[in-house]
């Protein structure tokens, strides 16, 4: 195949655990000229990914999509995600080689239906089932080292960021908090903790980060900090995609629930600290030595659930203290390195 299209999944964090993926395609394909289709929120974290050519946002209806990929006569699709959708628009595209998971009820859309990876069959992490479709498509023969992804041109984001907080009149250093998720409520921990780890670090400037759905929830952050004259800027819903790779790169260290912010921000080598619950670390933890999940036992913990039917046990049981330490010990080792 000479042009490759792929389709990127539509989530952040499943954005960030894929490019093991997407980077193995290009050594699979190194001469092809490779495409990579994305929703307009997750487009910016290919921006500067080298193993890609070109990113097209997916943007209008379904067929008027699919008659923009169709001129441009790709010679085969591959599916990071999972859902009948992208399956029909690589249909509709008359793109002659369709290879994805055989789910979704899209087996007949495909050209190559790759079978599911059962529980047990694959490493637990979710990056390992994205290199696993290429394994079973005869693309790869073993999983490359995967050990801590990270983001292509980091360096770059970083220096952009400390230009954009120079402009916005804040001095480095600075830590980042993401206290929202977007899955839904049973993975936040509470807002108050969050603003309680970023004292224990004196005056260091804060910047909140979220959607602007989540404005209301970052403001209880930047409320309570301001109370103990700590510089913080409320940032939820104000910033682009690429402008939060950036001002994320620069932060000296990150607090955050299990979200994209989360994969974007250890992606960047950013210390970061993670709080966990309802979700499963193994499966969707950050990755490298610079990230450190923080959880509690709880025997109904991770239940996956978007909103605790309960008492909030798993979230509740983690203490700012616990979370300070961690993130005390990342910022030592940072400053002895």
């Amino acid at each position: 195949m000479s042009r490759v299209l792929v389709r990127a999944t539509n989530w952040l964090g499943d954005a960030v655990m894929s490019l093991p993926a997407i980077r193995a395609i290009r050594q699979v394909f190194p001469r092809a000229h490779i495409a990579i289709a994305a929703r307009p929120w997750v487009a910016d974290l290919y921006a500067r990914e080298t193993s890609i050519d070109r990113i097209i946002p997916y943007t209008g209806s379904r067929r008027a999509f699919a008659a923009r990929l169709r001129a441009e006569r790709f010679d085969g699709a591959i599916l990071l995600q999972n859902a009948f959708d992208a399956a029909l628009i690589a249909w509709l595209a008359r793109i002659p080689e369709r290879i994805g998971y055989n789910r979704d009820a899209r087996g007949l859309l495909l050209t190559r239906a790759i079978p599911v990876p059962e529980p047990g069959d694959i490493p637990r992490h979710e990056r390992f089932y994205y290199l696993e479709l290429l394994r079973r498509a005869g693309m790869i023969e073993r999983f490359p080292s995967t050990d801590a992804i990270r983001l292509e041109g980091i360096e770059a984001a970083r220096e952009s960021g400390a230009r954009h907080l120079a402009a916005m009149g804040m001095a480095l250093p600075v830590i980042g908090i993401s206290p929202g998720a977007a899955y839904g409520n049973a993975k936040r921990w509470l807002p108050d903790r969050f603003a309680e780890v970023a004292r224990t670090f004196g005056f260091v400037p804060v910047l909140v980060f979220g959607s602007a759905s989540e404005r209301p929830l970052c403001e209880q952050v930047t409320a309570s900090l301001r109370r103990f004259h700590i510089e913080t800027r409320n940032l939820a819903g104000q910033t682009t995609l690429r402008e939060f790779i950036d001002l994320a790169a620069a932060c000296r260290l990150f607090l955050t629930n299990d979200s994209g912010a989360m994969h974007v921000a250890s992606a960047l080598a950013v210390p970061t600290v993670a709080i966990f619950g309802a979700t499963d670390d193994a499966t969707t933890g950050p990755t490298g030595p610079l990230a450190r999940v923080v959880r509690e036992h709880a025997e109904c913990s991770p239940c996956l659930l978007r909103d605790c039917p309960i008492d909030h046990r798993c979230m509740t049981r983690v203490t700012a203290d616990q979370v300070a330490a961690v993130a005390l010990e990342l910022w030592t080792h940072e400053a002895k390195s």
